[in-house]
């Protein structure tokens, strides 16, 4: 039997747990063993911005349960697909289920793509599955590590480089909303790599109870509660990165920072005060859209160029996760039974952050 998590996509705080008995392959397909995968504040923001981001039509269905895409690891356990094996071990965007039936389009020596039905439509960053073996990204014993942070960091590391690509948009200091949260200090660490002269000032925006975890990270210049944002400089240039998704948050940013020259939502860990962006003060508040920051790269640089900054880059950011004391994270591993309880707990925002969660959907 698969077993799959299920989203409610008019009410998110609503889940059910769906099992099917498995379909016979048709030819060219393949099924895999979902292993592990992550389930964090970045899933939660697929499931907030489900439709007008399209994150629910990766696994579509008719009813209003919606599948939330999570990031993890599958190995192939029946194939009917030339060039896919049984036993190989992929990286990629799955469903949170037991296994998954997937239709390879293009098959190389580094694993796959997925171009038919409605994910032809979608962005190909998300349809890309990596061999593992192949893999320079990959290192054997720390998939939980990888399958939580992986994701997350590319979108960080992309934000960086979109704003540096744009010079900051002449800003003396770029304000990270939810600074607890892996994606903004994922994106904290790549700014802090910089120089500190051609970089603008870190700061992180945090609630209280989640200071002194954003300051022992090291990569914030400077750290303060929501609360405490009008006592910034209303004059100072800067540029807003939201991961939070908090419209009266944005509000604040937008009507007290005079000088605000960008802004983009990235997130919505804020669930219960999402809301929109229309007539807010200064710039536009924008959708980053991190697969579009990837394709003007591939452009700019060509793949090879590209995945090799990725490496480095992640290379750097694992090593400072691994190595630091008190640890950056710690894995709470998840099973099937504890699934529900365990979303509920991110949907509410009351996990630590320094844990994440790996769930494991097969018995």
């Amino acid at each position: 039997m698969n077993t799959q998590f299920l989203v409610n996509k008019q009410q998110l705080s609503n889940t059910t747990l769906e099992q099917t008995s498995p379909a016979a392959l048709d030819a060219g397909q393949v099924r895999l063993r979902i292993e592990l995968f992550s389930f964090t504040a970045n899933n939660i923001t697929y499931a907030s911005f489900g439709e007008i981001m399209k994150y629910w039509d990766f696994y579509p269905r008719a009813d209003n349960w919606g599948v939330v895409p999570v990031w993890g690891f599958a190995r192939v356990s029946e194939s009917r697909c030339e060039g896919v094996e049984v036993g190989q071990q992929f990286y990629g965007y799955f469903p949170p289920s037991s296994e998954v039936v997937l239709t390879p389009g293009k098959v190389g020596p580094t694993g796959f793509s997925v171009s038919s039905g409605p994910r032809a439509e979608l962005a190909a960053v998300y349809n890309q599955y990596s061999r593992c073996d192949t893999d320079p990204f990959y290192a054997h014993g720390s998939e939980a590590v990888q399958c939580i942070l992986r994701p997350l960091f590319v979108t960080s590391w992309l934000i960086d480089d979109f704003l540096a690509d744009n010079s900051f948009y002449g800003s003396k200091a770029v304000l990270l909303s939810s600074a607890s949260s892996k994606t903004a200090y994922g994106t904290a660490f790549c700014l802090a790599q910089r120089p500190a002269v051609e970089r603008p000032k870190i700061i992180g925006l945090t609630s209280l109870g989640n200071v002194a975890f954003c300051q022992s990270l090291g990569c914030y210049d400077e750290v303060i509660t929501y609360d405490q944002i009008e006592s910034l400089y209303a004059n100072l240039p800067c540029s807003y990165v939201d991961y939070a998704g908090n419209a009266a948050l944005r509000l604040k940013i937008h009507t007290h920072f005079k000088a605000l020259a960008y802004s983009c939502s990235v997130g919505g860990t804020h669930v219960s005060e999402l809301g929109g962006a229309k007539g807010l003060p200064g710039p536009k508040a924008v959708l980053f859209f991190a697969p579009a920051q990837i394709a003007k790269r591939r452009t700019d640089w060509g793949s090879a160029q590209l995945n090799t900054r990725l490496v480095q880059g992640w290379a750097a950011f694992a090593k400072a996760v691994s190595s630091t004391t008190p640890a950056w994270l710690e894995v709470q591993d998840v099973p099937v039974a504890g699934v529900q309880a365990a979303y509920l707990q991110l949907l509410q925002g009351k996990s630590d952050p320094r844990s994440a969660q790996v769930w494991h959907m097969a018995n």
